[in-house]
């Protein structure tokens, strides 16, 4: 089964409908500690769930054991709750749910939609791009990369802040690394189908990965989430607020502080003497007035 040719476009319906509950959720890797960037989107993210009357969860997407930090784990599950961030369910961690994803690379793999690569880097480069049909077969017991055979076409989707958007899909992502650890792209999508995620809301800098996961959603039989994705908190430099970019961690004693600069930035105005209460207080006020409409789209300073 292959995606549809060059030149068309797909539009895969992305709003649920009829849905009996809102499930979102926050994904947060433990590369470090949370930053005031990553608060935003945190904060905007339980706000929808909540004003919704939806249960809002937290996954770590510990995947990647060499980019960890020791202890961020638990420091940025610290910093949710000191700004009253609570999650409704036990938090999920990726690294207890290999399973999972084993079992969706075999019923994809029974669609023919993956196969291994064991193309470098540079001879990627060098290509422009990937698809199965350029790709280096693996040696024989060379390792190699699984790939999702998705290139070619477009997907359509509709983004609760930024309207229509239509992505090319221009390669085949990897699934699984030659080093055997599980990607991104299909550890996020096999667990959003597992815990029946309705909305994720999350920062503006995954937009482009909708494409993709909107495909990986349709390959595993799954209706998908909608989607809506919140402006980035930049620096300086013009570059997004991140952990490779040096962000200060939050600190947890200003919480209240916080959640009302986050809220500002949102597009939201608290009252200043809101910022002075407690963070139960500044949330309830938020979930009050949380309007979709409201919410200032553009990436920008704080």
């Amino acid at each position: 089964m292959r995606p549809p040719p060059e030149t068309s476009t797909v539009l895969i319906q992305s709003t649920p409908a009829n849905l009996p509950s809102y499930i979102g959720r926050f994904a947060p890797s433990p590369t470090g500690p949370l930053h005031f960037g990553s608060l935003v989107c945190a904060v905007g993210s339980y706000l929808d769930a909540v004003a919704h009357g939806g249960r809002w969860l937290v996954r770590m997407e510990d995947l990647d054991p060499p980019r960890e930090m020791p202890g961020a784990a638990d420091r940025i599950l610290k910093s949710l709750d000191a700004h009253g961030l609570h999650w409704h369910e036990p938090v999920a961690w990726q690294s207890a749910r290999h399973p999972l994803y084993d079992d969706a690379l075999e019923k994809l793999q029974q669609q023919s939609l993956v196969y291994p690569c064991g193309c470098t880097r540079a001879q990627i480069r060098d290509a422009g791009g990937h698809d199965r049909q350029n790709c280096t077969a693996p040696e024989p017991g060379a390792s190699y990369a699984l790939r999702f055979a998705c290139a070619g076409g477009s997907t359509g989707f509709e983004d609760i802040w930024h309207g229509s958007q239509s992505q090319a899909v221009t390669e085949d992502p990897i699934l699984k690394r030659k080093d055997g650890l599980y990607a991104y792209q299909l550890a996020v999508v096999v667990d959003d189908i597992s815990q029946g995620i309705t909305h994720i809301i999350r920062g503006a800098d995954l937009m482009d990965c909708t494409a993709v996961q909107l495909r990986l959603f349709h390959a595993l039989g799954a209706r998908p989430p909608a989607f809506g994705h919140l402006p980035l908190v930049m620096n300086d430099s013009g570059q997004k607020l991140s952990k490779q970019n040096h962000a200060a961690a939050l600190d947890d004693s200003r919480a209240p502080e916080n959640l009302a600069t986050a809220l500002g930035f949102l597009g939201f105005r608290p009252p200043p003497e809101l910022a002075r209460s407690n963070v139960g207080e500044i949330l309830s006020w938020a979930s009050a007035r949380w309007q979709r409409h409201q919410v200032d789209r553009r990436n920008r300073l704080l």
